[in-house]
C-alpha cells in the first residue's frame, strides 16, 4: 500500500454521480488527519461510525406470539420473532414502554403520528405532531454525510382523515418538524439516485460506469484487504442496479419512463412495485448500501402504513388487506408478521457480513423495529420493540427488558438512550427526562 492514505470523506466521482466509499482500514478521518489528530468532525478513533435505523410495521403483531423469555443466546422467542433468532445474543427485547399521548385517540393515526416523538397530536384534520427522534439526530450530525437521513417506505402516504385524525399520521413515522412529515421515498430507483447521483433522476447509464476510472485510481492506493472490500461493495451496487432495471422491464416499477423524445400520452398516475417481496428487498439493500458507504447514518424504513392496505399473495394471503387481517390473530396474520421480521433479519445478516475493522457493520449499528401498537386490537399501552446491534459496543446484547410494572416507562426514555449513542445528548425529549440505564 502506498504511504498516502485516503480521506474518509473521499467519494468516487463521475459525471453527475458521486459515490461514497465504504469504511476501509486504509482511510484517515475527514480533513486528512488520522484519528489521533482529534478531528472535531470525526469519531474519537479510527472505528467506523455508528448508524441508526428505525424499521416500522403497522398494526402490531400476533397477540400470542410476540414474546421473549430468558436472556442471552438461550433466549426463547415467540413465533413472530423466529426470523431473527440467530441474533439473540445481539438483540435487546423491550416490553412495557408506551407513549401516553398516543392513548388519547385510541385509533391508528393517533397511535402512529407521535411514535418517534411522544408529542401531543392535533385532531380535526389539522397536522401537528413533534419532530421525530431520527430527525433530531439527523439535524445534529447530518452535515457529516452526503444525506442527513434517508426515509424509505413500501406503501404510499394516505392524506385522508379517519375519525377526526389525519391519516398522514398513519403514513409517516419520520417528522422533520411538528408540522412537516419528512418526504418519504417509495420508489427504489429514486432512493438509489439519492445515494449516488448529484441530481436525483432516472438515467440509462450505470452509476458504476460513471465512476469506473476513479474507482481504479482509488484501488491502487489501498491495501489488499480493502481492495477486496471495495470490489464486494461495487458488486453489490451493480446487483441492486440490475434488479431495479429488471423490475422496470417486467413492469413492476410503475413510474413513468418514456421511450419517445416527447411522450404521446399523459404521465401515468404514480404507482408502486407490484411485487412486494422485491420492493421490500430493494429498499433493504438500499438501506445497507447507505450505511456501508456512510452516505447517511440515519435511516427509517416504513414497511407499511398503520391502517395499511397491502396484500400478500406470495404468502397465499390475498383475501384481506393488512389492516383487516390484523384483527384476526390467525395463522395468516402470523405469516405476515414473520414476513416483516424476515426483512429485519435480512438487513441484519447483510450488515453482519460487512467487516469494519474488528467489528461488523451490524455491530456498529442500531436497528430498532417497532410498531404503533402491540396487537391489532389497538393495544398501545405496551409497544413492541426490538433493537439489534451494539452501536459500536455501546449496547449490551442478549437482554430481555420489561418495564411494564414501572411508573416511568416512557418510550422517549429509550430514544434518549439511543440518541446518546449517536452523540446527540439531550436533557429532555418528548415526555422523558431520564434514559433507560440498561440500554
Amino acid at each position: 500500500m502506498r504511504n498516502q492514505k485516503i480521506c474518509r470523506r473521499r467519494a468516487l466521482q463521475g459525471l453527475g454521480v458521486s459515490m461514497a466509499l465504504p469504511w476501509m482500514e486504509s482511510m484517515t478521518v475527514s480533513g486528512g488527519r488520522t484519528a489521533s489528530g482529534k478531528d472535531p468532525e470525526s469519531a474519537a478513533d479510527d472505528n467506523a461510525p455508528v448508524r441508526m435505523a428505525v424499521l416500522f410495521s403497522g398494526c402490531g403483531y400476533h397477540s400470542k406470539e410476540w414474546w421473549a423469555r430468558g436472556s442471552g443466546a438461550e433466549m426463547e422467542l415467540g413465533k413472530v420473532l423466529k426470523p431473527i433468532e440467530t441474533f439473540r445474543d445481539r438483540m435487546v427485547f423491550v416490553n412495557g414502554l408506551y407513549n401516553a399521548e398516543a392513548l388519547k385517540g385510541n385509533i391508528h393515526s393517533s397511535q402512529t403520528g407521535n411514535l418517534l416523538s411522544g408529542a401531543p397530536l392535533s385532531a380535526g384534520g389539522t397536522i401537528r405532531s413533534g419532530t421525530s427522534m431520527d430527525q433530531v439526530v439527523s439535524q445534529r450530525i447530518g452535515k457529516r454525510t452526503k444525506l442527513p437521513s434517508l426515509v424509505l417506505g413500501c406503501e404510499k402516504a394516505n392524506p385522508s382523515v379517519h375519525k377526526n385524525y389525519s391519516m398522514l399520521y398513519s403514513s409517516h413515522i419520520s417528522w422533520s418538524s411538528p408540522t412537516s412529515p419528512t418526504p418519504l421515498e417509495v420508489y427504489p430507483a429514486l432512493a438509489f439516485d439519492q445515494l449516488f447521483k448529484k441530481r436525483a433522476g432516472r438515467s440509462d447509464r450505470s452509476v458504476l460506469d460513471e465512476i469506473l476510472q476513479d474507482a481504479s485510481d482509488v484501488r491502487r492506493q489501498i491495501s489488499q484487504s480493502d481492495r477486496q472490500k471495495l470490489d464486494e461493495y461495487l458488486n453489490s451496487v451493480r446487483e441492486v442496479e440490475k434488479r431495479i432495471e429488471l423490475a422496470g422491464q417486467k413492469g413492476e416499477l410503475q413510474g413513468w419512463r418514456p421511450t419517445l423524445t416527447e411522450p404521446n400520452l399523459p404521465r401515468p398516475t404514480d404507482g408502486y412495485p407490484q411485487d412486494i417481496v422485491e420492493h421490500m428487498r430493494l429498499m433493504c439493500d438500499i438501506l445497507v448500501l447507505a450505511f456501508q458507504t456512510d452516505t447517511t447514518r440515519v435511516c427509517t424504513l416504513k414497511l407499511n402504513n398503520d391502517h395499511g392496505t397491502l396484500r400478500f399473495p406470495h404468502l397465499g394471503v390475498d383475501y384481506m388487506i393488512h389492516h383487516l387481517l390484523s384483527h384476526t390473530d390467525s395463522e395468516d396474520w402470523l405469516r405476515v408478521n414473520q414476513f416483516f421480521l424476515e426483512q429485519v433479519a435480512y438487513i441484519a445478516k447483510r450488515l453482519d457480513s460487512i467487516q469494519e475493522g474488528e467489528r461488523t457493520a451490524l455491530d456498529n449499528s442500531m436497528i430498532m423495529l417497532c410498531s404503533s401498537m402491540l396487537t391489532g386490537n389497538h393495544e398501545a399501552s405496551r409497544l413492541p420493540v426490538v433493537v439489534l446491534g451494539s452501536a459500536g459496543g455501546q449496547i449490551k446484547g442478549g437482554q430481555n427488558l420489561d418495564y411494564s410494572g414501572e411508573s416511568n416507562r416512557q418510550m422517549c426514555r429509550l430514544y434518549l438512550s439511543l440518541m446518546d449513542k449517536m452523540g446527540v445528548k439531550l436533557d429532555q425529549f418528548g415526555d422523558a427526562t431520564e434514559r433507560l440505564s440498561e440500554v
